[in-house]
């Protein structure tokens, strides 16, 4: 029966590859597709296969496309946009009609708001059957179109490559995005004579823009006033690979600088001029803040008082002259290329030889705070009690994770505690819930680094930090690890619940009360999920820990193990919280 399923799809793929590689007159919809996503050197495919896109992911596999099948179309695009920033080159998610490309736009929207190139390739109803009720038929190009930048699809075979590279191209020009290119079912494979096919090249990448030399002057002129500057080095920065001219600027200038969650690893976390320990302070007091790749969106406080200083002249740097002015009216508008800007504003700091010094009382103020902050951490993390709190395992993990390793993260107590106390210290190595706060991104994100991981053949590790909530999400994505040996660390921080939650004999005692629906809090889960079990069940390594010894055992063997996935299962206080915030980022309910 194997030797016949293989014998069947070798064929299968034979057959695809025959049109790749030899000069043959007729060609399908489906070859059309990945022909044409290989041209525009889209590299890497997550979806889930089905009616009527099978012969799609077939042929992208031919075509030399490195296709993931998933389990769920939200993580599957999840993934496909972390290719985007990771590699600056769009991922493909391939998705089934109707359900299918719902479950998609989850994904969709996580991209838009994150700012990453993605494209979305669904299929749809037959053309002759829409209207008629066919199966699964749902307007997929005007819903994605509140979703995407782009939103078409192909009115004949011949259109696909045109449209296939305009989709590209969207995804990542001005501010990169999703796009979606909607496949007729009937389209799929059906046939059309090659010569009758406009060959389209490949699109270049995104073009450089300069900021205005006016403009950048006066950049300078408003930093060089200033008495409490501050840099903030937003996802854009990334994004845009800035990291070369921004530590040259950085070094050049002399300027404190704070990294967005993001943002973190342009420059090392333990840069001496990073103030992350301090962002509280660093924000609620700076005169200047040089705004480089990042949004006054909530993330920053809308950059508004009581968070930020009332009459703080934003120097702001973007690619998106809509995004110009949004809660602040920037004192200095760069608009253009990032990575084009810091080097223009390198270029002047170094034609002046300015340098902002290093023994005014606003680097007293701000080092005396990291230091302060630092002792409170460090007090909460050598606590000895069981079970452990966040600060204790965050403090062992920190120990032992390798400087290149790719952190990816998600959860509320789990991400921001986590952030503060795991650095990165190189760019593109912090994949978290982002601008749109998203639970449930992390396995996607963590199988896509992943996968560019093993075609790179860098051995840089992949650490996914999930809370038990957040891992709930897309936990079946494990699966996917084990299917494609995908070696990802999983480490779930599992506090029983959604902010807090309750000990095993509290649940027990609630249990005999009656009803759990009626009783038990809204933000409490199953006590002690073993969640290390399934890993283990499909093949996976999976471990129990609850002891800082368990930890440290636990993590050592699953970094040095290169064949499989492994989940640590860490059983923490489910009292446990975080330090006293100076200034929360949202809004807490009083639970």
């Amino acid at each position: 029966m194997i030797a016949a399923f293989c014998k069947r799809f070798s064929c299968a793929g034979a057959k695809y590859g025959s049109y790749f590689y030899r000069a043959m007159g007729e060609v399908t919809g489906a070859q059309l597709i990945a022909e044409s996503l290989k041209a525009q050197k889209v590299e890497y495919m997550f979806g889930i296969v089905g009616v009527p896109i099978i012969e799609v992911a077939m042929a992208a596999q031919a075509a030399g496309i490195k296709y993931v099948g998933m389990r769920n179309e939200q993580a599957a695009c999840y993934a496909a946009s972390a290719i985007g920033y990771l590699t600056g080159r769009p991922g493909a998610c391939l998705v089934v009609s109707g359900p299918g490309l719902i479950h998609a736009l989850g994904g969709m929207a996580n991209a838009n708001m994150n700012c990453w190139p993605v494209v979305v390739i669904g299929g749809s109803s037959d053309r002759n059957q829409e209207t008629a009720g066919a199966f699964q038929e749902f307007p997929q190009v005007e819903a994605c179109r509140l979703y995407s930048k782009f939103s078409a699809r192909p009115s004949s075979l011949e259109a696909i490559p045109s449209v296939i590279e305009k989709a590209v191209r969207t995804s990542m020009y001005g501010r990169p995005g999703a796009c979606y290119v909607d496949i007729a079912g009937d389209m799929v494979n059906a046939k059309v004579d090659r010569s009758t096919v406009r060959v389209v090249s490949c699109c270049p990448p995104p073009p450089v823009s300069l900021a205005d030399h006016g403009a950048v002057t006066e950049a300078i002129s408003v930093l060089k006033a200033a008495k409490r500057p501050l840099v903030i080095i937003g996802k854009g920065a990334a994004h845009g690979r800035a990291e070369i001219a921004l530590r040259k600027f950085v070094k050049m200038s002399g300027l404190p600088f704070l990294p967005t969650p993001m943002g973190k690893g342009v420059l090392p976390d333990d840069h001496p001029n990073c103030v992350a320990a301090a962002r509280s302070r660093a924000l609620l007091q700076a005169d200047v803040v040089l705004l480089l790749g990042a949004r006054l969106n909530w993330i920053l406080h809308f950059g508004l008082p009581p968070r930020f200083d009332p009459d703080v002249k934003v120097i702001q740097v973007d690619l998106c002259a809509e995004e110009m002015g949004n809660n602040v009216r920037p004192a200095v508008a760069l608009l253009g290329d990032i990575n084009a800007i810091v080097t223009q504003l390198l270029e002047c700091v170094h034609k002046d030889g300015w340098k902002y010094p290093s023994d005014t009382e606003w680097w007293s103020t701000l080092k005396d705070k990291i230091v302060a902050n630092a002792k409170i951490s460090k007090a909460l993390a050598l606590q000895s009690t069981l079970p452990m709190n966040y600060y204790t395992v965050f403090h062992h993990v920190s120990q032992l994770l390798p400087h290149d390793c790719i952190i990816v993260s998600e959860g509320a107590n789990t991400m921001d505690i986590g952030r503060t106390m795991l650095n990165n210290y190189l760019p593109r190595h912090r994949l978290d819930a982002g601008t749109f706060g998203t639970m449930g991104v992390g396995l996607g994100f963590a199988i896509a680094a992943a996968a560019v991981e093993r075609s790179r053949n860098k051995g840089r590790r992949i650490v996914c930090v999930e809370g038990d909530s957040a891992f709930g999400f897309s936990g079946m994505e494990v699966e996917t690890m084990c299917r494609y040996n995908l070696p990802v660390v999983i480490i779930v921080v599992n506090n029983n619940g959604i902010y807090s939650g309750v000990d095993p004999e509290t649940w027990k005692e609630m249990a005999k009360m009656g009803d759990l629906t009626a009783i038990a809090p809204p933000v409490t889960l199953l006590p002690e999920a073993r969640y290390d079990k399934i890993m283990a069940a499909l093949g996976g390594r999976g471990f129990l820990v609850r002891t800082v010894e368990e930890l440290r055992s636990a993590l050592q063997l699953s970094l040095s193990d290169w064949e499989k996935p492994s989940l640590l299962n860490i059983l923490i206080d489910p009292s446990s919280d975080r330090k006293q915030q100076e200034f929360p980022w949202l809004t807490r309910s009083n639970l």
